[in-house]
């Protein structure tokens, strides 16, 4: 079934809303649907581009971003973050691990402290992929830059930047029970 555009309200995203400690929260949610979807989930394609899935994608900038040396990680590490984002169980995660061993990605060993333990390291490829997701996404991203002025574009780095902190390190974030 189409939904016509009248039945649709126009997007209130928080531009000409009263920005302040009181009404921060609600134009923050009114914000986070356009930005997490449209935005988030456009720029993770632009991550992943043709070949790669959304959790090869995850996972490559985890390894990228969080890894020794921006390449080397504990599978057991990996396996939380990608289970918190996507709800993934450990035999799911095996499987995009091994799929990504065998596009020669990653390189899955033994860890040097326990045999049952692996450590997830990328190959040259996976660094290269990387390489081609930054590129990639950098571009369309600079479509965006484009059409913003350098103060916005400081006062948004700020304050994702800021907001990411205190998630990630400040707060704890329980998943609320189903009701």
């Amino acid at each position: 079934m189409k939904v016509a555009d009248s039945e649709i309200d126009a997007p209130q995203l928080g531009r000409g809303h009263p920005a302040d400690s009181d009404s921060a929260p609600l134009s923050f949610l009114k914000l986070f649907y356009p930005f997490h979807y449209a935005v988030g989930m456009t720029v993770e394609k632009h991550l992943a581009g043709n070949s790669l899935s959304r959790h090869q994608t995850v996972i490559l900038w985890i390894l990228k971003s969080k890894g020794r040396n921006g390449r080397t990680l504990p599978r057991k590490i990996i396996a939380q973050m990608v289970k918190a984002w996507y709800n993934l169980g450990n035999p799911a995660i095996s499987k995009v691990l091994r799929k990504m061993a065998q596009q020669e990605l990653i390189a899955i060993e033994e860890s040097a402290n326990s045999r049952r333990e692996k450590c997830i390291s990328l190959t040259d490829t996976g660094a290269a992929t990387i390489n081609e997701m930054i590129a990639r996404t950098e571009n369309f991203i600079t479509q965006i830059s484009d059409k913003l002025t350098d103060a916005q574009i400081l006062n948004g780095m700020d304050f994702i930047e800021r907001v990411g902190e205190i998630v990630e390190f400040e707060l704890e974030s329980p998943v609320p029970s189903r009701v």
